[in-house]
C-alpha cells in the first residue's frame, strides 16, 4: 500500500486516469464515478469513466454522461486507455470479478489502483484504499476522500454535488437505511447547499419508469409473489419470457425485492430472476439478518448484512428450490 502522501504527489500534477466500478452499475457506482470524474477534471487530468457494461437509462442524465465508455462496446480503446493510465480509482467494488473481462486488464495494468468501497471484505489488488463498511454509499467516501483527506471542498461544484447525492440518496433506500446517521444527513446538506437539487434528482431517478417497468412489476406483485409465513419470507421469481414480455431493460428491475420485504412481518426478500447465462438473486432483508452470509455461502455472492447479491448457472427451479431449502437452517433467526 502506499502513503496518502504518495497519492497527493500524484494528483499535484497532470495525468491520464481511469476511474471504473462494477457491471451493471447502478446509482452510487455512475453517481460516485461521475463526480470524482468531474472533481479530478477541474484539476487538470485526462480522466476517462469506462464502466464494465451498461447501465439504466434513469441514470444518463448525469453530468458528463456522455463521456463515459462502456468496455463491451469499445474493448479495445477501453483496453488501451487503462493500459495508459497513471492511476485507476476503482469505485463502488472491492474484487476484480465485479467488473467481469475488465479484471485481467486492470489486474495486468501498470497503473496505481486506488478503492474508493464501502463492501465487505476486499481483495489486494489495489495499491491505496478508502473503505468503510459503515459508509452507506460509495459516493459518500468520495466526498470524505475530497474534502477530509484531499482537502478540495472549494472544488466540490454544482456538477460533482449533484452526482455525490445521486449515489447517496440511491445507496441509503432515499435516506431510510440503517447506515443513514446524523453525519450522512450534514454531508447531505452540504451538497445541497453546494447545488444538488434534492427534488429533481428524485423525480429524475424515482418518477421516470417506463410504461414496461411500471406493467412488469404488476406482474410481479399480482403473478409471481409467493410469500413463506412459516419462515418470514417473501420472493418473487421472474423467467426470461417475463423479462421478454415486458421488453424489461437494464436497471429495470431495481427495487422489485423492496416490495417484498415491506410486507408485514417479512424479515427476508428475495428477488430471483432468470438471465440468458445465468440466474441471478437480489437479497434484501430486515434487522441483524445476514443476507449477506447467504448469498456469500451458497450463491457465489456477498455484499452488506441487508443487501446482497449472488448468482448460479443452475435452472431458476433449481435456484428457487435451494433458496427455499436454505431457509431452514436459518429459521431461528428468521422468526426471531
Amino acid at each position: 500500500m502506499i502513503s496518502l502522501d504518495k497519492l497527493k504527489q500524484k494528483l499535484a500534477q497532470p495525468c491520464n486516469i481511469v476511474i471504473t466500478t462494477h457491471h451493471k452499475p447502478d446509482g452510487d457506482a455512475m453517481g460516485s464515478s461521475l463526480g470524482l470524474y468531474t472533481y479530478l477534471i477541474q484539476k487538470g487530468h485526462h480522466v476517462t469513466v469506462i464502466t464494465p457494461t451498461d447501465y439504466p437509462v434513469f441514470l444518463h442524465w448525469l453530468p458528463h454522461n456522455s463521456e463515459v465508455i462502456i468496455y463491451t462496446n469499445h474493448e479495445a480503446q477501453s483496453k488501451q486507455l487503462i493500459k495508459n493510465a497513471a492511476l485507476i480509482f476503482c469505485l463502488d467494488f472491492n474484487s476484480l470479478s465485479r467488473i467481469n473481462e475488465m479484471g485481467a486488464e486492470v489486474q495486468n495494468a501498470t497503473a496505481l489502483k486506488i478503492m474508493i468501497d464501502h463492501h465487505l471484505e476486499p481483495e489486494d489488488f489495489d495499491d491505496y484504499r478508502h473503505w468503510n463498511t459503515k459508509a452507506c454509499a460509495t459516493a459518500q467516501l468520495v466526498y470524505d476522500f475530497i474534502v477530509n483527506y484531499l482537502h478540495d471542498s472549494a472544488l466540490i461544484n454544482k456538477e460533482v454535488a449533484t452526482c455525490l447525492y445521486l449515489g447517496i440518496m440511491t445507496d441509503s433506500g432515499s435516506f431510510r437505511f440503517p447506515t443513514v446517521t446524523s453525519d450522512l444527513h450534514r454531508i447531505v446538506a452540504d451538497l445541497i447547499d453546494l447545488g444538488a437539487n434534492n427534488a429533481q434528482i428524485h423525480q429524475l431517478v424515482y418518477d421516470n419508469a417506463s410504461e414496461g417497468r411500471l406493467r412488469f412489476l404488476g406482474y410481479c406483485l399480482s403473478h409471481k409473489l409467493e410469500v413463506l409465513h412459516e419462515f418470514n419470507t417473501a420472493l418473487i421469481t421472474v423467467s426470461k419470457a417475463d423479462i421478454n414480455k415486458f421488453d424489461i431493460q437494464t436497471g429495470e428491475t431495481e427495487g422489485v425485492v423492496n416490495y417484498a420485504l415491506s410486507i408485514n412481518g417479512i424479515k427476508l426478500a428475495a428477488f430471483i430472476t432468470e438471465r440468458s447465462n445465468e440466474v441471478k438473486l437480489s437479497l434484501r432483508s430486515a434487522g441483524d439478518f445476514p443476507a449477506n452470509e447467504i448469498c456469500k455461502k451458497y450463491f457465489n455472492g456477498g455484499g452488506h448484512r441487508n443487501a446482497a447479491g449472488g448468482q448460479s448457472t443452475d435452472t431458476l427451479a433449481a435456484v428457487t428450490a435451494k433458496f427455499k431449502a436454505i431457509l431452514p437452517e436459518y429459521k431461528n433467526l428468521l422468526l426471531q
